[in-house]
């Protein structure tokens, strides 16, 4: 056996830390959103979209999902197909597709509104300390992103 070497250690590792509990968070939500006819990714993509009542760019959604438009797009014309949004060229940008939420979309988000409250009980953290965990999650993910930025740049 290998000397060991604490900082290889898996149990060590933030990034295993925050992989593994995004995997059981994700899985978690399954079962739920099933009931409701949708994905994890599908349901981030209504969380923003209900956040507003005007159309979002596909740009926009990306953006505040961390996600390209290579995936986003299959993502939405899924929900579009679900007829939870619609997809159209804006006309002062024809580049530009803007997404909006159909009648039904915005009913969903009525039956939605329980699922965050069912699962933040399994979390098995009390609000403030869900509250502090995601303003550091926040924070390490911008740093992430800026020093990679800044890496590419460079």
């Amino acid at each position: 056996m290998a000397d060991r070497v604490p900082q290889l250690e898996l149990g060590n590792q933030l990034c295993f830390a925050l992989y593994a509990a995004s995997r059981a968070a994700t899985r978690a939500y399954g079962p739920e959103l099933a009931e409701l006819g949708l994905t994890y990714p599908q349901y981030l993509a209504m969380l923003v979209l209900w956040e507003t009542s005007e159309p979002l760019t596909v740009g926009d959604i990306g953006a505040r999902l961390h996600l390209d438009s290579g995936t986003l797009t299959p993502l939405l014309k899924r929900l579009e197909d679900l007829g939870l949004a619609t997809r159209t060229r804006d006309r002062a940008d024809e580049r530009r597709v803007l997404v909006a939420l159909t009648e039904q979309g915005r009913e969903l988000r009525t039956r939605a509104a329980e699922v965050p409250l069912r699962l933040f009980q399994r979390y098995g953290i009390d609000l403030a300390t869900a509250r502090e965990l995601v303003r550091d999650l926040t924070r390490i993910t911008e740093s992430l992103q800026a020093s990679t930025r800044g890496g590419a740049e460079a």
